[in-house]
């Protein structure tokens, strides 16, 4: 799930958010970046469904192959994050940051919240996080005169 991007034997999470940041890159010119963030809500419900019954299937309730939770929980991170490089990059390094580090109460949803929901909750969680973030440090450089 995430068109075999799961199946990268190096780093698939993050190869996954790879996926997630060329989606969006690929919508922009048709969509304005509201519309790319608000597709990312019935992708995540097609997640929810998606990574339950693979789960379920394969006998592993969040298999690392499953990339399909980073991909659709970083596509409105890029969008929102504007049409500079640098300010994607920045979102991407905190996305993968708050995903892999799982801060509190990220790892306890990750541990008590099972099936489709589950695999998908704790990345969403990641992403309010890495967003927050993301916004005090673009607020902070425009106070400071930083523009990137």
């Amino acid at each position: 799930m995430g068109f075999g991007a799961g199946l990268s034997p190096w780093a698939p999470g993050t190869v996954g958010t790879l996926l997630g940041w060329g989606i969006a890159l690929a919508l922009a010119p048709f969509l304005g970046p509201l519309a790319i963030a608000f597709l990312a809500i019935p992708l995540f419900f097609l997640g929810v469904w998606a990574c339950g019954v693979a789960g379920r299937n394969l006998g592993v309730e969040d298999h690392g192959a499953f990339v399909w939770d980073e991909v659709v929980a970083f596509l409105p991170l890029a969008a929102l994050a504007s049409a500079s490089p640098w300010l994607q990059a920045l979102m991407f390094l905190l996305f993968r940051l708050f995903d892999i580090w799982k801060p509190f109460p990220i790892r306890q949803f990750d541990a008590h919240v099972k099936g489709g929901f589950g695999v998908m909750l704790d990345d969403l969680i990641a992403a309010g996080y890495a967003y927050v973030v993301f916004a005090v440090v673009v607020i902070a450089a425009h106070r400071l005169g930083w523009a990137p």
